[in-house]
């Protein structure tokens, strides 16, 4: 396209908008307020743009980040004072009155985030008479002490010397010479396991213990009578079961491993170092993620990596640059979130801003650049499949996954760039990597395929809860979409299993279950969005049962909220606090089955509208979700982008009477079911 088409066809679009803009401004006092709210928001969202074309939001999680890089700080023999100190104080004023620390914000106290952030504090020099302290000891002692906490914890506590080797569950780097062919092998856990588990092998290997600074232990936080280097955990399972094989098991490779006979060591940490270093390259540090960034450092210390050298100085540059410091505190993020934030961001903005938009433009470029080329490690269990996926963060090559490569092809499919032949090229090979993810039970999961081996989660690392990548209803739902979007129908066979999924995955009530969003009111609203995109009649009953749950559990200030309770106890499910981003969830919902109308969407809007303030919405509660019942996320660019996304298709249907979930004419890959 010339610059001279380029400016008349976005004079065109520009006149469109105006033209919407005009009709809603003359329609009612309602409406001038619905547009004028929208494009305050809409302009909110384009000044943090990044000149490079791509948004990234803040990622907020609990004290554990703050405590473990305390603990990394002090393992590595140099602490830095200042940086210390701003981390404790970003500890210090996530305690809650209990006197412990929670997973989220109004959450219970955690025994795992309580043990940490007392041991951070007394490292960072907080004496243990400090009356605080003597409070996060008694929760810590309530909710049942050092004994309480699970695997990671425990072994985070070893490198200090607050805990011995010989009692936390055996981790050789053996187990990495088993076959990929074999029924239990390290690609038959979780993406985000391995990256844990790899390096820790390693270190369980060298079982490395610094020195914690005189007088400071953990001796108050174990149980009275508990004999600190004899409390390893007994499984609650009968005698004849896999649980109590797997920990027999564990036993035997623990005795095994103080009694030296590791006759395969030197083999096996070749090979965990070779993985290791090979997951390093093309990513921002392992997995581009806290914990596995944490741990890959101490496994390079271990192996005997120069602390002075290039990649022992690189992969702790990653880590530190997780770090958001400010005047008188240091928070750290788990991660970056660039292109989930910026697909995220085009896709709520397209409809107001039109197709070929500079900001859109330069959004999709970026993103297309990102796009990654590389077999990583999904292609062991999907050896036939083509790359072309898309990683969370700006590099993590060995590591892309369904929801952000369908949320990056839902963001192109209302985009035109400069270079239709390379967005061709870009929708149609990620479209195809998509396609070759789905698994045996019809829906998608995370990063691989048909990982759900679910012996894997009687093995004692998994009491992190995440030894598994099933597929779920949010990120199925989202892939719906996206075919939708690409001009796919419901009679498109990979369509047609993940809507049998669907129906089998709904809960009694109507909802679903969220798996990467807080929780049910998440997993409902994309659920519907897909249901809806790909063609399928929303007059079905278990359609409208969906909307009715939804209708049925509006706040009495109009909003939608779901507390992280509800993962520990599913009866909470869809009470809450009311939240802009989990409001809007609520409203894409009802408009997916064509509830535009009614008194509850109405007052849905009236909400956002009432709640908005200079430009944006702010929500004080995580609507994230990283480990079910462990590990929770705030993404601060939710307030933002999710209500644009309510309130536009809100205004389109005003001015259409219907939400076309279709993306533009010249991204229709699929033609009555078929790919052209």
């Amino acid at each position: 396209m010339s610059q001279s088409e380029f400016k008349a066809e976005f004079q065109d679009h520009e006149a469109a908008a105006k033209s919407l803009r005009g009709h809603l401004h003359t329609h009612t006092h309602k409406s001038i307020h619905l547009a004028t709210s929208l494009q305050s928001a809409v302009d909110s969202l384009l000044r943090i743009q990044h000149q490079e074309g791509f948004w990234v939001g803040e990622l907020e999680a609990d004290s554990s980040l703050e405590a473990d890089a305390i603990l990394l700080d002090f393992y590595l023999g140099s602490p830095n004072p200042g940086r210390v100190g701003k981390l404790a104080q970003c500890i210090r004023d996530e305690q809650g009155a209990d006197g412990g620390w929670s997973l989220y914000p109004g959450g219970a106290p955690n025994i795992n985030a309580t043990v940490k952030a007392y041991f951070a504090l007394r490292l960072a020099g907080i004496p243990e008479d400090n009356p605080n302290l003597k409070k996060a000891r008694q929760v810590a002692l309530q909710l049942g002490g050092v004994e309480a906490t699970n695997s990671f914890t425990r072994i985070c506590l070893c490198f200090l010397d607050q805990y011995d080797w010989k009692d936390v569950p055996a981790l050789p780097p053996e187990l990495l010479l088993l076959p990929n062919f074999a029924y239990i092998n390290i690609y038959e856990v979780s993406s985000w396991s391995r990256a844990m588990l790899v390096p820790l092998s390693i270190i369980y290997s060298f079982q490395p213990q610094r020195p914690s600074p005189p007088g400071v232990t953990l001796r108050h936080l174990f149980l009275p009578g508990s004999a600190r280097r004899n409390n390893r955990l007994l499984p609650a399972a009968p005698l004849y079961s896999w649980k109590t094989l797997i920990h027999a098991a564990d036993r035997t490779l623990s005795v095994l491993e103080q009694k030296k006979w590791t006759p395969l060591r030197r083999q096996a940490l070749r090979r965990a170092e070779q993985w290791l270093l090979d997951h390093l390259k093309g990513s921002d540090g392992l997995g581009a993620i806290y914990p596995a960034m944490m741990n890959s450092i101490i496994a390079l210390d271990c192996l005997g990596y120069d602390r002075e050298g290039s990649l022992f100085r690189r992969e702790l540059a990653e880590y530190w640059k997780l770090a958001i410091e400010e005047r008188d505190a240091v928070r750290m993020q788990p991660c970056f979130s660039p292109v989930w934030d910026t697909s995220l961001a085009m896709f709520a903005t397209a409809h107001t801003l039109g197709p070929i938009h500079p900001s859109l433009r330069r959004g999709a470029d970026w993103l297309i650049s990102k796009q990654i080329s590389y077999s990583g490690d999904w292609s062991v269990k999907s050896p036939d499949v083509q790359p072309g996926g898309w990683c969370f963060e700006f590099a993590n090559d060995p590591y892309p996954d369904v929801d952000d490569a369908a949320m990056v092809l839902l963001a192109l499919s209302r985009v035109r760039t400069a270079d239709a032949s390379r967005q061709r090229a870009s929708i149609r090979s990620g479209t195809d990597w998509v396609l070759g993810m789905q698994n045996d039970d019809g829906g998608w999961a995370s990063f691989d395929k048909n990982n759900n081996k679910t012996l894997l989660t009687q093995v004692p690392y998994a009491d992190h809860n995440a030894m598994l990548d099933l597929s779920c209803p949010d990120i199925t739902g989202r892939v719906l979409e996206m075919l939708g979007a690409l001009g796919y129908g419901a009679d498109f066979l990979p369509a047609l299993r993940a809507i049998q999924y669907l129906r089998q995955q709904q809960e009694s009530d109507g909802c679903w279950y969220g798996r990467w969003g807080v929780n049910y009111i998440y997993g409902t609203c994309f659920a519907l969005r897909g249901l809806a995109a790909i063609g399928l009649d929303m007059r079905e009953g278990f359609c409208l049962r969906a909307a009715e749950w939804i209708r049925s559990l509006q706040n009495a200030d109009g909003g939608w909220g779901e507390s992280c309770d509800s993962y520990d106890n599913p009866d909470l499910r869809g009470l809450g606090p009311s939240t802009s981003a989990q409001t809007a969830w609520a409203l894409l919902g009802l408009f997916a089955t064509g509830d535009f109308a009614s008194e509850s969407v109405r007052r849905g809007i009236r909400y956002l509208l009432t709640m908005q303030k200079d430009g944006t919405w702010e929500d004080s509660y995580f609507t994230g979700t990283g480990f079910p019942k462990v590990f929770y996320l705030k993404y601060h660019l939710y307030s933002l982008y999710f209500p644009i996304l309510a309130l536009s298709e809100y205004v389109n249907c005003e001015a259409a009477g219907q939400i076309s979930y279709r993306g533009l004419p010249e991204w229709q890959l699929g033609l009555n079911g078929k790919k052209n």
